[in-house]
């Protein structure tokens, strides 16, 4: 092939580098618009006072900064957060332990019925929260579970125990079943060979599960609003309700403040742990 040829094809694959090169960034600058346009509006939003926060000048960055939306958002939900807290680490904690040791028991130590066990606890994945509140909440009421944080840890840990028991039990079938013949073999029982063995190359697993049940539980509302008591005893969703119409004239720059005070907690867990997320997921992902 001739010189003027060869630096023809590379004249032309070079423009075609380039061009898809320009169209990704150009759909990269849309997307990252698209998301960052709403929390353009919650922060020029908090920083208005209650004459200039409204619909109308939602897009218009505010003539007189102000600070008292801050103060009063976290008045209002600096206790909520912290009774946040106590429910989303523990129902966090639980679930994933309580996943991980199912999943191992579905996908290495098998018993006859195992997958149509498996395939119930799956059930509860597809159930609506919404069709099953009526009669958790005469379970609660007949049961006399009471009305607060402890009673929405153990909501959180049973239904999230379905997804949490899929993710493990997908990772662990990526362990080689040697690895736990050799264990069987040394002398191991079940449970030896699962702490021993199992436990600690769970690490994965066990951020992708935590971040996922820390998210919904902190973002939950539906659960919050039945079971958590109210307001005052409640986690940091139903304070932030109560802020956004607890009174005539809805408060936008307050309830805008509000919003990113709550959003602070799960932002900080995906800085840091949500690099592992990903690689988690896909450690998980080779065998269902």
């Amino acid at each position: 092939m001739s010189e003027p040829k060869v630096k023809t094809k590379r004249a032309h694959g070079s423009r075609r580098f380039q061009l898809g090169t320009t169209v990704r960034y150009v759909l990269l600058f849309i997307s990252l618009a698209l998301v960052l346009i709403p929390v353009y509006v919650l922060i020029v939003t908090s920083f208005k006072g209650s004459a200039e926060a409204d619909p109308s000048t939602t897009w218009y960055l505010p003539e007189h900064w102000e600070t008292k939306n801050w103060s009063r958002a976290w008045e209002e939900l600096g206790g909520g957060l912290v009774r946040s807290l106590q429910l989303v680490i523990p129902a966090a904690l639980i679930s994933a332990m309580l996943g991980s040791a199912n999943g191992f028991v579905l996908s290495k130590w098998r018993f006859p019925g195992a997958n149509v066990v498996f395939t119930l606890i799956l059930f509860g994945m597809f159930i609506p929260y919404q069709s099953v509140m009526i009669p958790l909440m005469r379970l609660v009421i007949n049961a006399d579970l009471g009305f607060g944080i402890p009673t929405l840890i153990l909501m959180h840990v049973v239904y999230g125990i379905p997804i949490t028991t899929l993710i493990f039990r997908n990772y662990y079938e990526t362990v080689p079943n040697e690895l736990i013949e050799a264990a069987r073999v040394d002398g191991a029982g079940m449970l030896r060979t699962y702490f021993s063995v199992v436990l600690p190359i769970s690490v994965p697993s066990f951020v992708v599960v935590l971040i996922w049940q820390f998210t919904s539980a902190w973002n939950d509302f539906l659960f919050a609003l039945f079971f958590g008591g109210g307001a005052q005893n409640g986690p940091v969703t139903l304070a932030l309700s109560n802020l956004a119409h607890g009174s005539i004239l809805a408060d936008y720059g307050a309830s805008m403040s509000g919003a990113l005070i709550a959003s602070v907690p799960t932002l900080l867990v995906y800085i840091v742990l949500g690099k592992y997320f990903v690689g988690g997921l896909r450690a998980g992902s080779v065998k269902g």
